[in-house]
């Protein structure tokens, strides 16, 4: 019996989450009510108290899932060195790829930045993690170089999204390595 209410528990957070990002797609959160979420996902308003406070919280469960599952999905691989960073690099955009409904409505401008923080914060710490076996400057060194690496690249990843990820996940994680590793002198080669 625990086992059928834990499939229809998984089963109602999944149809709530799945109504909260098709909302997210044309307005933003603060417009979205309850009750718009539960006639979408065809479940009463009572049920989704029970699962969540509002439609801020069930956002942020959706965020941090996303998050752990990301976390995870990067602490799978060991990268070091400029390969090992391409690398990461791919793998942080392949993971996008495989979430990219997901991702183009939590990385659009109707959600707040939170969750492009999130993202940036999780990358920084791969990267200095990556660094400190690599060079040797000091971590708030690593600090500042990996927020301006990381937003640059969160970037330059919003816009690919946008343009329908018009290129593979390997040619924007080269792009995005020679931008970082090379900077502007890449394009005279």
């Amino acid at each position: 019996m625990s086992d059928k209410l834990d499939r229809r528990k998984k089963y109602t957070r999944m149809m709530l989450k799945e109504s909260l990002i098709s909302l997210l797609t044309n307005q933003s959160i603060s417009k979205i009510t309850v009750k718009e979420i539960c006639a979408r996902a065809d479940i009463n308003r009572s049920t989704f108290y029970t699962h969540y406070h509002d439609q801020y919280d069930l956002l942020a469960k959706i965020e941090e899932e996303i998050i752990a599952d990301l976390n995870n999905y990067l602490s799978s691989y060991n990268f070091t060195g400029e390969q090992e960073s391409i690398q990461m690099t791919e793998k942080l955009i392949e993971y996008i790829t495989s979430k990219k409904e997901i991702f183009q409505v939590l990385l659009n401008d109707h959600v707040d930045l939170t969750f492009e923080k999130r993202v940036m914060d999780v990358a920084r710490q791969f990267l200095i993690k990556n660094w400190e076996e690599m060079v040797s400057f000091g971590y708030e060194q690593s600090e500042y170089l990996s927020t301006f690496v990381v937003s640059g690249a969160i970037n330059v990843i919003k816009e690919w999204i946008e343009k329908d990820m018009d290129q593979s996940p390997k040619e924007m994680a080269e792009m995005i390595n020679n931008f970082t590793n090379k900077g502007l002198s890449f394009l005279s080669n």
